[in-house]
């Protein structure tokens, strides 16, 4: 009886140490069994459905799954222009189970921020950049019970009519919102009406219903409409034109030195342990290459702009002071 309790009070201490050993090595039990990932890993994504963060995420969800034998799931938590999901992403537990897919506009919130005199929630140092998918040039568009052919008749119009034409975007200093400022800055100051509204969706929806009749999208977001002939593109905030839309003059071919991309990216949060980022690096890695995932994005009428994560932090680090120059030029607007 005496062996059998001893053996057992041996065992109890051999495990009491081992734990202990593993905490003052900071080793998280599930990682030193490499066990990550063990549970469903969840993607935040912080725009209504519909928006470019949202279909660009669920293929790459789709295809994820099995590369690293868990659910992927998609969670919207929508509001503020991106501004809420990202703030959820920021304060999660930074254990690889929730990451964030956000898209340019995410370099410009601490910016607004400052701008208005308020502490920023976050920072662009609460994140750390996993991967980049794509990065779509942006096009103005009006919609089809509009006159306008051109984008010389668009501006000529707005002119003439100062705060008649509305615009639609996907909130205030958000990722829609930007380039149209940045025009209207170019055109001399050109006033036009501003709906915000709470993502890419809601905006696309607002110049469909002509509750707006321009509207700022990436190329991904509007095509089908624009197809359908229900959507009409005046100018291509990209460097060159687009396959999607050969017909489609850029910004710069018309006279306006405006360079803007939407581009949709994967983050963890910060202090996220380097196994689990790299892990996922890889796996994302393996996901860009695969036939669905590949057709997905064509589907979308975008070419892949994939970068692993150095090379994002890189284009990110130079991408953020664009966006922070134009919320600055925007300046102070409460609507």
């Amino acid at each position: 009886m005496t062996d059998h309790s001893d053996n057992h009070l041996d065992r109890r201490k051999f495990v009491a140490g081992t734990a202990a050993a593993a905490a003052a090595l900071g080793i998280h039990p599930s990682f030193a069994q490499g066990a990550y990932p063990d549970h469903a890993i969840t993607f935040i994504n912080p725009f209504p459905p519909g928006g470019a963060a949202d279909v660009v995420g669920r293929p790459l969800a789709a295809v994820l799954e099995p590369i690293v034998k868990q659910p992927v799931v998609i969670d919207t938590k929508a509001g503020a222009a991106g501004a809420v999901g990202a703030q959820v992403a920021a304060s999660a537990k930074p254990d690889g189970y929730t990451m964030l897919l956000h898209i340019t506009s995410i370099s410009g919130f601490a910016e607004v921020d400052k701008l208005f005199g308020r502490q920023p929630k976050f920072t662009r140092a609460d994140f750390i950049p996993l991967a980049r998918f794509v990065a779509d040039p942006c096009v103005l568009l009006v919609n089809d019970q509009q006159p306008h052919k051109t984008l010389k008749e668009f501006t000529d119009d707005a002119k003439k009519r100062p705060d008649e034409i509305i615009y639609s975007s996907s909130g205030l200093y958000g990722a829609l919102h930007i380039p149209m400022a940045l025009y209207m800055k170019a055109a001399g100051g050109l006033k036009l009406r501003h709906l915000p509204t709470n993502g890419g969706g809601p905006a696309l929806t607002a110049i469909l219903g002509n509750n707006s009749q321009a509207l700022v999208s990436s190329v991904s977001a509007c095509l089908a409409q624009v197809k359908a002939g229900k959507l009409r593109p005046l100018a291509l905030f990209g460097s060159q034109r687009s396959k999607a839309l050969p017909d489609v003059p850029t910004m710069k071919q018309l006279g306006y030195d405006i360079e803007y991309y939407l581009w949709v990216g994967l983050f963890a949060p910060k202090g996220t342990p380097a196994n689990v980022t790299n892990f996922m690096r890889d796996a994302v890695k393996k996901a860009v290459v695969t036939e669905q995932f590949k057709t997905a994005i064509t589907n979308l009428g975008q070419d892949m702009g994939y970068l692993d994560g150095p090379d994002f932090a890189k284009f990110w680090d130079a991408d953020a002071k664009r966006i922070e120059a134009a919320v600055n030029a925007i300046g102070k607007v409460q609507g």
